[in-house]
């Protein structure tokens, strides 16, 4: 089974992923209107750690941001909750907090069997990808057993965002 690096553009596809510890935040509301300061307290945050963790000679790569989505999207937007998080090195035990009024919190990320797929294009237009994963997850013998994420590789100011979709899966 392939891994999450052989990612081929546009095509759905099943890989494993190990376990991610995540420097994480929880937010309720418009992803639009909430994200941002998600996005401003997990960067600070994340930041923050690594300077201090450089200093003592264990830099780390801040990785790309991700959200998880446990709520069925048929929910109405502002009721959304959102899961927002960065991966941190397994052995952080403490994050500093940087913003007043947002706590973060250090998670354990479980994956396992994935299924994802590579989305281009603004965030309102993801739904059908999200339906053309879902069909290739039953189409292969799988069921979906975790809530939807989506790891974003690019910028939300960009003409064209890349959003990598997934879903945790088991087989039927």
């Amino acid at each position: 089974m392939p891994t999450r690096r052989t990612l081929r553009a546009l095509e759905p596809q099943i890989v494993e992923m190990p376990s991610q510890q995540m420097a994480v935040v929880y937010t309720t509301g418009d992803p639009s209107g909430v994200g941002p300061r998600a996005f401003q307290t997990l960067y600070g945050s994340v930041y923050a750690l690594k300077s201090a963790r450089k200093k003592l000679g264990q830099d780390f790569k801040v990785g790309m941001p991700r959200a998880r989505w446990p709520k069925p999207f048929d929910t109405p937007i502002e009721q959304w909750t959102g899961v927002w998080g960065v991966p941190v090195p397994d052995d952080v035990t403490s994050v500093p907090q940087t913003a007043p009024g947002m706590e973060l919190k250090l998670e354990t990320w479980h994956y396992g069997t994935v299924a994802q797929i590579l989305h281009f294009g603004p965030y309102s237009e993801e739904m059908p990808t999200f339906q053309r994963l879902l069909d290739f997850i039953t189409q292969q013998g799988y069921e979906v057993s975790g809530p939807p994420e989506e790891e974003y590789l690019s910028g939300p100011n960009v003409k064209a965002p890349k959003t990598l979709i997934q879903y945790q899966v088991s087989k039927k």
